[in-house]
């Protein structure tokens, strides 16, 4: 059985078959996902203390660091992240 190694986009959701714009925005929200998991292990937050934080229920703190990204929209995670103190930017190239 032989193994066919393919070399990345650099979007996993665009090497899965997503459309590019539906690619790039799962991308954003991947990895804003990863930042806010970051900053509440990073300042060592208990889920009930980054609720608090970010203003949210704890049952949307836990969704957030078990990753159920189809639970946030990009918008919410922008917010999120701001709350967080996370500098949210969007750059963009040819």
């Amino acid at each position: 059985m032989s193994e066919e190694i393919l070399k990345s986009s650099g979007n996993v959701f665009l090497d899965m078959g997503y459309s590019p714009d539906e690619a790039a925005i799962l991308q954003m929200r991947a990895d804003l996902m990863a930042q806010l998991r970051k900053a509440i292990k990073t300042k060592k937050l208990t889920q009930t203390k980054a609720a608090k934080l970010l203003g949210v229920s704890q049952s949307r703190v836990s969704d957030l660091v078990r990753g159920k990204w189809e639970k946030f929209s990009l918008e919410m995670l922008i917010t999120l992240a701001t709350r967080a103190g996370l500098h949210v930017s969007l750059k963009t190239a040819a």
